[in-house]
């Protein structure tokens, strides 16, 4: 990160660090979760993406001279100048595995390490990680609706910014779409990329029969012709079939497909699946495009729609229905002279109150059908023994309780940076999408569907609920054992 526009920090982070310099509080060893609260969409999962750029953002991660004099003529002392100047990242973090299916409530990136440093990182780790993890997740809603179809990726045009549509096809390679538009995510990422057709295109010559041909001749097999800039029926399919005639046949082709991006996709996918079906074509593709999302691309299949592949675009690349990953970062463990302290924040609204104590996260996977049980958080001192019986409970609702056996048992936070220097192997894109596969067809149907998704559990080991419970009490009530306002956070 070497110039003073490439770094990415709230400007209170600075001054935090500048206070923790001054309070002598710099180097107290934290450790700091970040976890999500509510799902998109309101959905049974979400997909872990972005750990990837989150490695290599801070594998160099560094504060330029630049940046150094822009702080200093704000007002910052010489001290914290001093110490971004001599900055050497020294933390250990922990997260979970890009493709996993995650779940609110559970961290699913940790860090260890001086209280400056974990704090400094916050906003970049947020952004990166919330970002990622939001279009992966909508991406994984959009290919599990299309049933198998292709799924192409179009968002770049609306996306937020050149980063978030790069980034933002990768994440959405990750969750399941097969392809993007996006030349410079092809370039960085080698993600498959698709041609399309523009509609100026064919309003560019004499007539659409000849932008047909034209384009025939340039792309062959690869391209599909948009057939609704005039009118797709009587104009645009009549149009295709004979260019595709009088180009692709005498070449010993077949035509990759046509392009629906208006009106009634369902009805008009009908009509030309007949009409290319009598001009000899069963097999030319019909794609559509417009505006989707998951919602309209399962209605169009439940009304019997023709169609075997989708150009998914702003809906997707900005997650339009749910266009917030409420990813949050919070201290949960100090250590000052070998002494581990729990942290935690009660507030009124009872579900921002955090989980305390650095910890293990778990995932349960029935032996017999390899689905998913639930995940469970335990203190870091604690392992789940899946030879024997374990007894889940309910954080919230304690009487709910549920004996397992006959499972195996996978911690899901691995280690990703110890003392600053990265420890992980990263894999290729192409296994972090083949996991996500993997491990999304773990979960069960009743988790996975759209509609009233079945609340997917994460409970706490025994030792981690008594030790929330006990700070919740002795925050809450006073001295006298009354009980205390507790300011909202």
């Amino acid at each position: 990160m070497g110039s003073f526009n490439e770094f990415f920090a709230d400007y209170n982070c600075f001054a935090t660090a500048e206070g923790l310099l001054a309070a002598g509080r710099a180097d107290i060893n934290v450790t700091y979760d970040m976890f999500f609260r509510e799902l998109p969409d309101k959905g049974g999962f979400a997909v872990m993406a972005g750990l990837e750029q989150l490695i290599d953002k801070l594998s160099s991660l560094a504060f330029s001279e630049e940046l150094l004099s822009a702080l200093k003529n704000e007002g910052f002392s010489d001290k914290l100048i001093e110490y971004l100047r001599d900055f050497k990242f020294v933390c250990d973090i922990y997260a979970v595995p890009e493709g996993t299916p995650v779940f609110p409530n559970e961290p699913i990136v940790k860090v260890q390490g001086p209280a400056i440093q974990a704090q400094l990182i916050e906003t970049l780790l947020l952004n990166t990680i919330n970002h990622q993890t939001l279009i992966a997740t909508k991406a994984n809603r959009v290919s599990r609706a299309s049933s198998g179809r292709r799924v192409i990726e179009m968002g770049a045009r609306r996306a937020h910014g050149v980063d978030a549509a790069v980034d933002g096809a990768r994440a959405a390679y990750v969750g399941g779409v097969d392809a993007t538009t996006l030349y410079p995510a092809f370039s960085k990422y080698k993600i498959p990329v698709s041609t399309m057709m523009s509609h100026g295109w064919i309003q560019l010559f004499d007539s659409e029969l000849e932008a047909f041909k034209v384009y025939l001749e340039e792309h062959g097999d690869e391209g599909a012709l948009l057939v609704d800039t005039y009118d797709t029926l009587e104009s645009g399919v009549k149009n295709a079939v004979e260019a595709f005639n009088s180009v692709l046949v005498p070449k010993g082709l077949r035509p990759a497909g046509i392009i629906i991006d208006s009106g009634d996709m369902t009805y008009l996918s009908k009509r030309a699946r007949r009409l290319l079906d009598e001009a000899g074509f069963p097999d030319c593709d019909i794609y559509a495009s417009n505006s989707l999302d998951e919602t309209l691309i399962k209605d169009m299949l439940n009304q019997g729609a023709k169609i075997d592949g989708f150009i998914v675009g702003e809906k997707l690349l900005t997650s339009a229905s749910s266009p917030v990953f409420d990813g949050v970062y919070k201290l949960c463990e100090t250590e000052q002279n070998g002494v581990k302290v729990p942290a935690i924040m009660v507030s009124n609204n009872v579900h921002k109150i955090t989980t305390p104590c650095s910890k293990k996260v778990w995932r349960l996977f029935d032996m017999e059908s390899g689905k998913a049980i639930a995940d469970v958080l335990t203190l870091d001192s604690e392992s789940i023994d899946d030879e024997k019986t374990y007894s889940l409970f309910d954080p919230d609702f304690t009487w709910k309780r549920k004996t397992v056996d006959n499972f195996v048992a996978r911690e899901l936070l691995v280690s990703v940076f110890k003392k600053g220097e990265c420890v992980y192997k990263v894999p290729t894109l192409e296994d972090v999408r083949l996991y996500c596969k993997e491990q999304v067809a773990s979960l069960w149907e009743e988790v996975a569907r759209f509609e009233n998704p079945h609340k997917y559990y994460v409970d706490f080991s025994g030792k981690l609920w008594g030790i929330k419970q006990a700070l919740i009490e002795k925050i809450t009530r006073g001295a006298d054992g009354e009980f205390a306002e507790v300011e909202n956070v």
